[in-house]
């Protein structure tokens, strides 16, 4: 086909599609379709409606009759000055050209229009625009074999593009295993219907603008398929309400079996603590030699098993609570209370009374057997206490440990550069200990620790403080980035790398405006410019920490009060009250279902004469009603 025949099917294509789109916009506000371009636009009144339906505003008066040509020009002048007052550039068109029908040049308005109030939703200008429209496209069609969207013309011409951007947000609508791939006019068909009926997308093409064209005209397959994108790029949000419950079901339940963890553990660490004491309380020695060396022995080791496993398990409940305690605190929750008698302080309390009871204990067997310097024994005891005395403030401490993450962080560090000189202190404590043995020295009234227990302890202290700064780091990641997958990540990455086209790791306006749009993230050309400023003010330019720090901001799920309500109330369809199925409607995974069932209290409906509900709460059939206002009351700490 020559170059002026090509030209000249695009432009017929254009004037066409052009005209399907003005349409959509005049007869959706009440108004009378076009049927030229040329004719219809000449005197300047459907072009002052357009403008006034576009820019939700009043353009004013203007002659609804024109007859004469000076009305048609005041008409179109009104609807043009409208148009650049909208920061909208208009080159070389003025009201003759419009007037006289110079069609190339109305085309050229027209298209500058679409940009502007359709595809600027994707981005800021045309160049960014097609770009991050093409790759969203070609993200959603990925998975699809025979689809590779390279252009906005070729590659829409067989029709399966169309139908896997379908198919990709709506399967249900066809089945695109079972198309014929190579019926290019019939899935072209499929698509132009399925879009119209079902999605609401006007037919802006025909079958043959895009399988029988040589080239599918550029403009009017953008303006066709940027309709996919405004239908489509809104439809993962319903999504949000369930997902956001299930995360916060997901937190309450691993908050629930936390809290019922420590509890329990505690209950059997008290109690072990309680019945070893007694058994101590009721213990006789029979006046040998042999029995008391036994007695010494079993104690011994029981400081070397059982209390250890007691010692380890003292501080990972310690560890346990206060991990509860951050996590509640990171999502603004409700502080945990525990029951009286399983507070850390009861632990304590029962800790101190074991630690005085085995004082007791080594000293009555001592008594028994007591061959020993005390100059050595006080002098390894000193050395022994102070060390454990010292190291039980280290573990205080770091079992205090409270604040913004940031401060518990440094806290920590602060602990672990300090219980390094205790390896020192450890030694000297070993030399005592081995001039004891030396004098056969096989117990000691002054001290209940040996260099061993002592090692034990620094060492778990240790791990402790490199457990606490672990946990704190995973929570700073929580709290940063809770509503991103690997994927998420990857994805952004992927984005921010595609749109820095030289490689310099930062963003201007344009290129952050075309990758939000990439994403689906769209803002209003204000509004981007205060984002852009404030990232540029906190990071010195938008970076890829800055972009990354911004993504996490607008997907992040940190779950509100608010937020929950809303989300309970769209599951619910505005009931008061949430049932088993709605939650399972909601596509809720099984254990979400089944915590929310056993932790939400049961709905009481209003008194029978009170009407205001409109019989809502009416029921029927049997289905249990949970209170999901009530519990979300109960759960979140008041501000």
């Amino acid at each position: 086909m020559a170059m002026g025949s090509l030209e000249t099917r695009s432009r017929d294509v254009q004037e066409k599609t052009f005209c399907k789109w003005l349409n959509t916009k005049l007869e959706s506000n009440g108004y009378s379709p076009m049927a030229s371009l040329v004719k219809d636009l000449s005197d300047g009144v459907k072009l002052i409606q357009l403008m006034e339906i576009m820019g939700d505003t009043s353009l004013g008066r203007y002659n609804k009759n024109p007859r004469l040509r000076i009305q048609k020009a005041e008409n179109v002048n009104l609807a043009l000055e409208f148009i650049q007052s909208r920061g909208v550039k208009l080159t070389n068109i003025g009201p003759e050209d419009i007037i006289d029908g110079n069609i190339k040049l109305i085309l050229g308005m027209i298209w500058t229009l679409i940009l502007r109030f359709t595809i600027a939703d994707i981005s800021e200008e045309g160049v960014s625009a097609k770009e991050g429209l093409l790759l969203w496209c070609q993200r959603k069609t990925e998975p699809y074999q025979e689809v590779d969207v390279q252009d906005f013309s070729y590659s829409w011409a067989d029709g399966l593009a169309l139908c896997a951007l379908i198919h990709c947000h709506r399967p249900e609508l066809l089945d695109y295993n079972k198309l014929d791939k190579s019926d290019r006019h019939g899935n072209t068909r499929l698509a132009f219907r399925v879009a119209e009926e079902q999605l609401g997308i006007p037919q802006l093409l025909d079958v043959e603008d895009l399988c029988d064209a040589a080239k599918p005209d550029e403009r009017s397959v953008m303006t066709y398929v940027a309709s996919f994108f405004h239908a489509f790029s809104s439809a993962d949000q319903a999504e949000t309400v369930s997902r956001r419950v299930e995360k916060f079901a997901e937190l309450m339940q691993s908050v629930w079996l936390s809290r019922n963890d420590y509890e329990r553990r505690v209950r059997e660490l008290l109690r072990a603590l309680s019945e070893r004491q007694s058994v101590w309380a009721s213990s006789r020695f029979d006046g040998t030699y042999a029995d008391a060396k036994a007695q010494s022995a079993q104690f011994l080791a029981y400081k070397q098993t059982t209390k250890r496993t007691w010692v380890t398990e003292r501080q990972d409940v310690a560890t346990l609570f206060g991990n509860v305690q951050t996590k509640l605190r990171t999502y603004g929750l409700r502080e945990y209370f525990p029951p009286n008698g399983l507070t850390l302080a009861d632990v304590d309390e029962a800790w101190n009374s074991l630690l005085a009871s085995e004082a007791d204990r080594s000293r009555t067997i001592n008594a028994q057997i007591r061959q020993i310097k005390d100059t050595l024994r006080k002098s390894f005891a000193d050395l022994a206490n102070d060390f454990e005395r010292r190291l039980y403030g280290i573990s205080s401490e770091l079992a205090a440990v409270e604040g913004p993450l940031e401060e518990q962080k440094s806290q920590a560090e602060d602990l672990q550069s300090r219980i390094r000189g205790f390896s020192d202190t450890l030694s000297a404590v070993r030399r005592a200990e081995e001039e004891c043995e030396a004098a056969n020295i096989d117990e000691n009234d002054h001290t209940v620790f040996t260099s061993q227990d002592l090692e034990f302890e620094l060492e778990l202290v240790q791990q402790s403080i490199a457990k606490k700064l672990s946990f704190i780091d995973n929570q700073v990641v929580s709290r940063n980035m809770s509503n991103l997958t690997p994927a998420q990540l990857e994805q952004f990455e992927s984005t921010f790398r595609y749109f820095d086209r030289d490689e310099s790791n930062i963003l201007n306006i344009s290129e952050m405006a075309a990758a939000l749009a990439s994403l689906g993230i769209v803002y209003p050309d204000e509004d981007l410019e205060l984002i852009f400023e404030q990232l540029t003010q906190d990071y010195g330019s938008v970076s890829f920490e800055a972009f990354i720090n911004l993504l996490v901001d607008i997907t992040e799920d940190q779950t509100s009060p608010d937020q929950l309500r809303e989300a309970f109330r769209g599951i619910a369809g505005d009931k008061p009250f949430v049932t088993e199925l709605d939650l399972r409607v909601a596509q809720l995974p099984a254990a979400a279902v089944e915590y929310l069932r056993e932790a939400m209290p049961r709905y009481a409906p209003p008194s029978p004469m009170d009407t205001s509900t409109d019989g809502i709460n009416g029921g029927g059939g049997g289905e249990a009603e949970y209170d999901y206002e009530a519990w979300l009351d109960k759960v979140f700490a008041h501000s």
